[in-house]
């Protein structure tokens, strides 16, 4: 439950009828997924409100995250999702953000949508509902205007599936691909993946894997200095969740001592940041030198698992902390 895998773990266990588990215990899975089961018949209501109101409205949304992931598991209700993820893109941001606060008059809102925002939330009917602006934020400026690139493309060739009986569309399968993955590494960086997420992986790797362009996903992969990463969880999920090599693009071995370091901290909860941090200071200066310091001791952390990503994460917080230290407009403090 910890690691997000319940529902997809338990019908088998209960199917297996293993006298090791207890009556209460198998009770417990029961609920589980009977509850999943339910909530996904509400949380798929709420999404079917949300995105006609888009599309009548003119914008077009694309399915981000859970609702569109779970489609690509044995059964939808095996991956619980608990809110809903639409990219609308910075045009359409304003625009989608009105249209939601109309469609649901009762939800409760945040005020402010800003431009530095990469989300706008509201919480519709007990339903969080996210309109993206853009699907991941990048410090550094290179990697953001590459990777601004590389969602382009994702939107502009997206796809269409069937979700709960409703047509939606889900980016183009390399830029799913990257952007499921970049997810996941994203809160290994902050704080902390689960399991669930490397399982989304694979199972959107098996069912995507023919329409995936292998030399799109290594260019990108290399432009935004990721390919040693994303090997540590091509080996993951081969040895841990059984994903046939075949659809593993860029396998190797050589990151195997790296790969398994990677997964027991995650199963361990010892892939969070240090809870000892202490508070900022309140001077300007001191604050960005302890700001910095805190972020080359998250590189630090990361170095273990990916050393090259860890340079990579060094270079951009120097660049990044000179940036916002000489910017003229401090919204961000």
């Amino acid at each position: 439950m910890a690691q997000g895998i319940g529902p997809l773990v338990f019908p088998a266990r209960l199917a297996a009828n293993d006298a090791r588990w207890a009556a209460a215990q198998q009770a417990q899975m029961k609920a589980v997924c009977v509850h999943t089961m339910q909530q996904q018949v509400h949380l798929q209501h709420i999404l079917s409100q949300a995105w006609t109101a888009l599309m009548n409205a003119g914008i077009q949304p694309v399915l981000m995250k859970g609702a569109g992931l779970a489609a690509y598991y044995p059964s939808p209700e095996q991956r619980p999702w608990g809110d809903i993820d639409l990219y609308v893109g910075k045009e359409q941001y304003h625009p989608a953000c009105a249209v939601m606060r109309d469609t649901f008059p009762g939800a409760l809102k945040f005020d402010e949508e800003l431009d530095h925002y990469k989300h706008y939330n509201l919480i519709a009917d007990g339903v969080s509902i996210e309109i993206h602006r853009v699907t991941v934020g990048h410090q550094h400026p290179v990697d953001e205007m590459r990777y601004e690139k590389m969602e382009h493309f994702g939107v502009q060739n997206a796809c269409s599936l069937e979700v709960g009986g409703l047509r939606l569309k889900v980016f183009e399968p390399t830029f799913n691909a990257l952007f499921v993955f970049l997810h996941s590494w994203e809160h290994m960086l902050t704080k902390g993946a689960i399991l669930r997420q490397l399982v989304d992986l694979s199972f959107l790797l098996q069912h995507t894997h023919d329409a995936i362009d292998s030399k799109r996903l290594q260019q990108w992969l290399d432009e935004l200095h990721l390919m040693d990463v994303w090997q540590l969880y091509m080996y993951i999920l081969v040895h841990t969740l059984e994903l046939p090599q075949t659809f593993a693009f860029f396998y190797t071995d050589a990151v195997a001592a790296r790969a398994q370091r990677l997964l027991q901290d995650l199963l361990a909860g010892t892939m969070m940041e240090p809870e000892h941090v202490s508070s900022a200071p309140t001077n300007r200066i001191a604050r960005k030198m302890h700001t910095m310091r805190e972020r080359m001791r998250n590189a630090d952390r990361i170095e273990q698992y990916s050393p090259s990503y860890a340079r990579h994460m060094r270079a951009t917080t120097w660049l990044h902390g000179a940036r916002r230290f000489f910017a003229k407009d401090r919204h961000w403090e």
